[in-house]
Order: C-alpha cells, then structure tokens, then sequence
C-alpha cells in the first residue's frame, strides 16, 4: 500500500470464551465466530496477507454492558488480563483496548485505569447502551475523567438496538432482512445517537481532553454536522457549536466503510489527521479494506496518517 510507516487497523475484535460464554448463540456455529475466538497463527496469517503490521484488539459484542452488575467487575478483570496475555506473546502484532464493566460505572473507571497503567492498554471500547442506558447519564462521567486524565481515548462500539426501537422501527422487516438492525441501518442509529447525546450533555465542558473514536466513517455524522450544528445554533436554544465540538473530541475509522466519497467527505468536514484506518476484522475481511486503500488517490503523507501515523499518535504505539 506504500505507506511510509506502520499499517495499523484499530477495530479489530476477538472473543473471551468466558464473556462470550455467557451470551450463548449469539452468533451461532460460524466461520466468524470460528475467527473470533482465534488470535494467534490464522490470525497474524491474515493480517500478513495483507499487508497490516498491529491490529488493536477489542472484544466484540455482546460485550461487557449487558452482564448483571453482580458479575460485572470480576469478570471482565480476567478477560482484561488475558487480553494483556494475548499481546505479551505478540507485542509487535498486538495491542489492546479494555473491556469496562459499566453496569458499576465507578468500578470501569477503576479498571480502565488499571487497564492503562499496569496492562498497557491503550484505551477502552464500549458497546452500544448499557442495560439500556445511554452513557452521556452523569453516574458514567467517572470513566471519561479517567480517560481525559490518562489521555486515552474511548471507542463507542455499535450493538443492537434498545428492545423498543427494534419493536417501533425494525420489527416488521428484522426476519427478511436481519442486518437491518445491525450494520445495515440499525447499529449506525444508536451510535451516533450515543454521540449526539454525549455532547448534548455538555460533557466535554467539563471534560475538555477527552477523546472519543467512532468507527464505520462516523455513524453518518461528518456527513450531518453542517446540518445538525444549523439546527442546534436557530434562536431559543442553550449557544452550542456543535460542528465545533465533534471535531475538536472526535476521531473516526474506516472500519466496515470502504466507501472512497465517505472519505472524501470526512477528510472535508474533519481532515485527514481525524481519520484512522480500520478493518472490522473478522466481520470483513482485512483484505478488503487494504485494497480499497492501495487504489486510493491521495498524497503518500495523508495515507501514511490513514494507515497508521495517526493511530500511533493517539495511542502512543
């Protein structure tokens, strides 16, 4: 791909059989869920193939926010540790974002920090709402006053819808078309909601280091924010730029979006140092998103920073 540095790919998911165990079917007998459990020789073959030098390992969903708060805590204190085990064997190859037990907010910011310091992780993932909670809720502003404080980002993951938005607005088509509520609309819906509502919460006020991933080019939103901040700016409302604020605090991925006008538009709205390439790995394969690079026509510098400069910055690789 002629990249002058590393190709790094941060939405790269793997499972824990223990966490995973406790989500029995969710993704059935598959060659995905073969791939997910599996992060060593097939793995790193793949990644070889195609030329990616570090993925950034995360676990995929159903993740930590839908477990009881009973279990929570312990639970994803093994899985952190064995993802930390995974990339001692492969320190060149891989790196980790944590797993946070948000149904106890308190505690996911212990561990994030625990994760940070003593794993050397390189931030945290969260996966759609936790127990049906958007987590702009102030009982979870203790996770982002660890990150600002660490100076790590989080990555808002999608997952399936809240139960009665999938009755409302995807039921009558969900058995026809299953991805409608997963990749195809409904995921991107939640999670662009997840970031609309976190800085609609004015945390980044308060918070003013923090920073936030979005994968699959934004959720929608580089493409919204001239039309969203117009809203938001009319007469009779609280001043807020929210254009402003999306691009000071938000980075964005390529994961599962080769779409080179998507790129284009998110380089217009964002700039290139905002976007950070990933693949979705095993939900698409990794080399499809590093041919859609190696035909792209941008500069060699900006496609050293999509491929890996600025990941490298932001996560300190």
């Amino acid at each position: 791909m002629h990249s002058n540095g590393p190709v790094i790919a941060l939405e790269e998911h793997y499972w824990d059989a223990e966490l995973s165990g406790h989500f029995a079917g969710a993704e059935g007998v598959s060659p995905v869920a073969a791939l997910l459990k599996e992060v060593s020789d097939v793995r790193l073959r793949a990644m070889d193939e195609a030329g990616i030098d570090m993925q950034v390992l995360s676990h995929g969903a159903p993740a930590a926010q839908k477990l009881s708060p009973e279990i929570c805590v312990d639970l994803t204190r093994r899985v952190n540790d064995r993802l930390a085990e995974i990339c001692a064997r492969h320190p060149t190859r891989f790196a980790g974002f944590a797993a946070l037990p948000t149904p106890k907010p308190e505690e996911a910011a212990r561990e994030l920090e625990r994760c940070v310091k003593d794993l050397g992780f390189k931030g945290a993932m969260i996966h759609g709402l936790t127990h049906g909670e958007f987590h702009d809720a102030r009982k979870f502003w203790p996770i982002y006053e660890v990150a600002e404080k660490l100076d790590v980002p989080i990555y808002l993951h999608p997952a399936v819808p809240h139960p009665a938005v999938m009755k409302a607005y995807y039921n009558d088509y969900a058995a026809e078309f299953p991805t409608v509520i997963r990749p195809a609309w409904g995921f991107t819906v939640e999670t662009a909601t997840q970031a609309i509502r976190l800085i609609l919460s004015r945390v980044f006020d308060e918070h003013k280091g923090l920073k936030i991933i979005l994968g699959h080019f934004g959720e929608t939103l580089p493409f919204l924010l001239w039309r969203i901040n117009q809203a938001l700016a009319r007469p009779g409302q609280d001043s807020m730029s929210f254009r402003e604020i999306f691009c000071r605090h938000f980075w964005v991925t390529t994961s599962g979006h080769f779409s080179t006008p998507a790129l284009v538009c998110t380089m217009m709205e964002l700039g290139i140092d905002r976007i950070m390439f990933s693949v979705d790995y095993p939900y698409v394969v990794n080399t499809d998103g590093t041919d859609w690079v190696s035909n792209l026509q941008i500069s060699p510098d900006d496609r050293a920073k999509l491929l890996g400069g600025t990941a490298k910055k932001l996560l300190r690789l």
